[in-house]
């Protein structure tokens, strides 16, 4: 091979000499290589080679198991391992959906703004999506139920906590009444909550994983944002009745369950409770981020207006006049500066005056020194 030959191995590679604000991925230095190293070594140590055969169609019952537990304890209530699935991350659990319960030309309902990549998914599976906004209280269930008078979607795609983009957080009696309506209009809910358990403040609502017995609702989860994205490593929550017809698919069918090699090694942290140690650190650190890019903000934004995240990755911050996002980015790019203009995160065109912040990947002198090119950028 060239020695000057670059390889490539991971999805993004940030140029060293920009703060791109936009990149909503994990810092490398926060990656527990240790934790796995240590838990992949007890498993080799066992000399036990079945985690190297085709999977369970559900996925490895023991870190089924392990993660019932995991999750028993941070939801608050009872999750039974027959009502799960484990997929190869949250969005290969949402293409899975998609693929068995939709058809080309089907509508479905999502949120205004939502997370831009489910709009790809949907996009290449043709789905036709109707969509409702949100407020500081995430889902305007109001409108939604204005819209199922004229529309029958086959699924509701939501991100009830800590949404992507804006960090909303959906409160109980909207889930109430959103599972409710699901019911009496036939259709699915689709949560993807993979920052559930990333809060830094107060108590949460029930997550949707907890309606799930009542047989229309999915949850997905993803071990992407609480250990490592590149494990690939995810889990679906339905009822059991939902589960039993997943694992008839085709892909389960033909390939057995999903990366059994690295559910085995993920097993080994959750028994060893390195996913708790881990996720209490990433917490601290975070909190301790979204406080420095907040404070950045005020200081020297004070212009632009936002919703305090209390947690999650993102700050969804609304530019001053009406200014354009797009055009901003291409002023910030002379400052070396980026981040995720709001048009990204709409099925509609809309957004342009908001922006996506990210501080998971930047340490705190890079988020001010981030937050201090965008000043500048903006011409202020």
């Amino acid at each position: 091979m060239n020695p000057m030959q670059i390889v490539q191995t991971m999805q993004l590679n940030p140029d060293p000499f920009i703060i791109d604000l936009g990149v909503g991925q994990p810092q490398l230095s926060l990656l527990p290589l240790q934790s796995l190293q240590q838990a992949a070594e007890k498993l080799f140590a066992r000399g036990d080679t079945t985690f190297l055969q085709y999977g369970a169609e559900r996925g490895d019952g023991y870190l089924q198991i392990e993660l019932a537990h995991f999750l028993r304890r941070r939801y608050g209530f009872p999750v039974d391992v027959e009502s799960m699935l484990i997929t190869n991350g949250s969005s290969q659990g949402l293409d899975l959906v998609c693929t068995l319960f939709t058809k080309p030309g089907d509508v479905i309902i999502i949120e205004e703004p939502s997370y831009f990549l489910a709009l790809h998914i949907f996009a290449d599976h043709g789905l036709r999506v109707v969509p409702i906004p949100v407020d500081e209280d995430g889902l305007v269930v109001d409108a939604l139920e204005d819209a199922l008078t004229h529309t029958r979607p086959v699924f509701l795609y939501t991100i009830p906590t800590f949404q992507n983009p804006t960090g909303y957080v959906l409160p109980q009696e909207r889930r109430q009444r959103l599972a409710a309506l699901s019911l009496e209009y036939d259709f699915l809910i689709v949560a993807d909550e993979v920052y559930h358990f990333l809060n830094y403040g107060a108590s949460l609502p029930i997550a949707f994983a907890g309606y799930t017995e009542q047989g229309n609702v999915i949850s997905l989860g993803s071990f992407s944002k609480i250990l490592a994205p590149g494990l690939r490593l995810g889990w679906l929550q339905a009822s059991k009745e939902r589960i039993k017809a997943i694992t008839k698919c085709g892909l389960l069918d033909s390939g057995g369950g999903l990366n059994p090699f690295t559910s085995a090694i993920v097993r080994g942290v959750l028994e060893d409770g390195g996913m708790e140690a881990h996720l209490d650190e990433l917490r601290a650190v975070y909190y301790a981020r979204v406080r420095t890019l907040d404070a950045a903000l005020q200081e020297h934004l004070p212009e632009v207006s936002y919703h305090f995240p209390q947690g999650g990755y993102f700050f969804w911050v609304r530019l001053p006049d009406g200014r354009n996002a797009e055009e901003l980015l291409s002023d910030a790019a002379k400052f070396k500066v980026s981040f995720k203009p709001g048009i990204r995160f709409s099925s509609q065109g809309g957004q342009c005056d908001h922006m996506r912040l990210c501080f998971a990947y930047y340490e705190a002198e890079a988020l001010v020194q981030g937050v201090e090119r965008l000043k500048r950028a903006m011409g202020r």
